[in-house]
């Protein structure tokens, strides 16, 4: 099921604002721990055309994104995703894989499997064979999040954003330096269903915040190869 991700980029004060309020009437979100939230790392892969970034700068409408996930650097648990996205619906299909299955595909390998089954694992071999996807990008950030039963809402606060380009590190477990983003680094996103509650459409629309398209792997990737402009946000 596509669901709707609605993106908003603001600052440090409107995002604490927009903290204060949420956190007063929606609950924490259970992947989060306490209140100081957690860190995630994202490893984004792209062909040789480098087709996924080119597609979210010249907005193309139906697209989709290949990552591995960790958080807080703990590798006991590792996400591989795939994220589609259909103007502003996505939908993301996400399978843990193991601590040696990601270090085959960071080395732009396919992963054995010991039947034919459509899932991640097999739609990333097809791409990894017939685009050559390789990763490209380290992208992290720290994000808080609040849920809302009904609806089945989710508004995450991320900030921080940062990234790296040292695959080898990442593969190796060492805690690789990151760049920085000057600008552009906080980022609300609300997700949901069919319809937003009208109290939690309020409290978004109370403030200055500009809805974006906002892409961290564009945004990240875009800065490392010179590309940054207005079709980043």
């Amino acid at each position: 099921m596509y669901r709707v991700e609605d993106k908003y980029s603001c600052s440090e004060m409107e995002m604490f604002l927009l903290q204060t309020r949420l956190q007063s009437v929606l609950n924490m979100d259970t992947n989060q721990r306490n209140k100081e939230g957690y860190q995630i790392t994202s490893v984004y892969f792209d062909d040789y055309r480098d087709s996924c970034l080119h597609d979210a700068l010249d907005g193309v409408r139906e697209r989709c994104k290949y990552r591995i996930r960790i958080y807080d650097d703990n590798f006991d648990v590792i996400k591989l995703e795939i994220k589609y996205k259909q103007n502003s619906r996505i939908y993301k299909l996400s399978q843990s894989i193991t601590f040696e299955q990601m270090k085959a595909l960071l080395r732009g390998e396919c992963i054995e499997r010991e039947e034919e089954k459509d899932d991640v694992i097999s739609r990333m071999n097809v791409a990894i064979v017939s685009g050559k996807l390789e990763p490209v990008a380290i992208v992290e950030y720290d994000r808080k999040a609040f849920v809302y039963e009904p609806g089945n809402v989710r508004i995450t606060l991320d900030s921080n954003l940062r990234y790296s380009t040292n695959i080898e590190d990442f593969m190796s477990g060492k805690k690789e330096k990151y760049r920085v983003l000057p600008e552009m680094n906080r980022v609300i996103e609300v997700k949901y269903d069919e319809m937003l509650p009208g109290f939690i459409a309020g409290i978004i629309e109370n403030g200055n915040m500009t809805q974006t398209s906002f892409s961290k792997y564009c945004l990240c990737r875009g800065m490392e190869l010179g590309y940054v402009n207005e079709r980043c946000y």
